[in-house]
């Protein structure tokens, strides 16, 4: 088991209520029912990057977008049209 460091916390009655009926229906202590919230709690604030080569290769195609270079595709419609389009289909 790891090194463990003691920690006094104030709760209120219902919490404490609470926390007894999760420890007793998950059949663990009161304390192992805190640390695993306070992981999930961490998880949630700190959710840090999973996949740091997915981020890598997203960088890399934000930057040849920043230098200019045309698309693969071009488009078959010009930017008019397609407001014009949207324009006369809901009737403005």
């Amino acid at each position: 088991m790891a090194q463990m460091i003691r920690k006094q916390i104030y709760i209120e009655p219902g919490q404490d209520n609470s926390l007894k009926k999760q420890a007793k229906r998950l059949g663990i202590t009161e304390a192992e029912v805190i640390r695993r919230a306070i992981d999930r709690q961490m998880g949630l604030l700190i959710p840090g990057i999973r996949d740091l080569s997915a981020w890598e290769r997203e960088k890399a195609f934000i930057a040849e977008r920043m230098k200019g270079k045309p698309l693969t595709s071009t488009r078959k419609f010009r930017r008019e049209e397609a407001y014009e389009e949207r324009l006369g289909r809901y009737g403005r």
